[in-house]
């Protein structure tokens, strides 16, 4: 498997790289935000909300199966659930819902969080048990903040951690930088440029932390 991050909350995620490989999206932004929006080929896309700096699905080519609702989905043998959640700490009055979605590619479990922004439930974590890969907003404002979101890390128990939705270098959204959550996590990062890993790679006594570049 391979994680690249395009920035914000879009992840470009391949079994494989080539024609027989199966691309997966998340959350795709406009320009917006800032950053370079995305413009690649994609088979499946997943949007968490019906915001503008994650529902950007035009701006991918070919034409990618779309899933922007909770439910049970599998696409091209990649299957992807998506769990009910809310944007704020009110239940969606704020900021409205948000859809949590757990892809699993080559027997790996990757977790998008989406704008997740209140503590998870029992019967959502269930869901949610077995994540490998956890992709998490840390930057605040609209989302967890870091400390909130440290508290959901542990809930989850990921074996790896991968932060995403934060300040970074052009990125026009007013949210917080990543230190924070590095600093209350207490986790010495990893800085890659994209995560290459395979199933039998994963951590097994200790999380890792890693820090993509965008």
């Amino acid at each position: 498997m391979i994680i690249t991050w395009c920035g914000h909350s879009c992840f470009k995620i391949q079994n494989k790289v080539g024609p027989d490989g199966v691309t997966i999206t998340t959350d795709p932004f406009d320009k917006t935000v800032g950053l370079k929006v995305p413009n690649f080929e994609s088979d499946i896309v997943t949007v968490s909300h019906d915001h503008a700096d994650h529902n950007n699905v035009a701006s991918l080519r070919g034409e990618p199966f779309v899933i922007d609702s909770a439910g049970e989905y599998d696409v091209k043998g990649v299957a992807v659930r998506g769990v009910a959640s809310y944007h704020d700490t009110k239940e969606g009055k704020d900021r409205g819902n948000n859809i949590i979605y757990r892809i699993t590619v080559d027997d790996i479990n990757v977790v998008h969080l989406g704008d997740l922004g209140h503590e998870l439930d029992n019967k959502q974590l269930e869901v949610l048990e077995g994540t490998d890969i956890l992709l998490i907003p840390v930057g605040g404002k609209y989302t967890l903040e870091a400390k909130k979101a440290v508290e959901a890390v542990s809930q989850i128990e990921p074996r790896i951690v991968i932060p995403m939705h934060y300040k970074t270098k052009g990125n026009k959204i007013d949210i917080e930088g990543v230190e924070k959550f590095v600093k209350e996590l207490g986790i010495k990062p990893s800085e890659e440029e994209k995560l290459k890993i395979t199933k039998k790679d994963l951590p097994v006594e200790d999380m890792e932390l890693v820090i993509l570049s965008v």
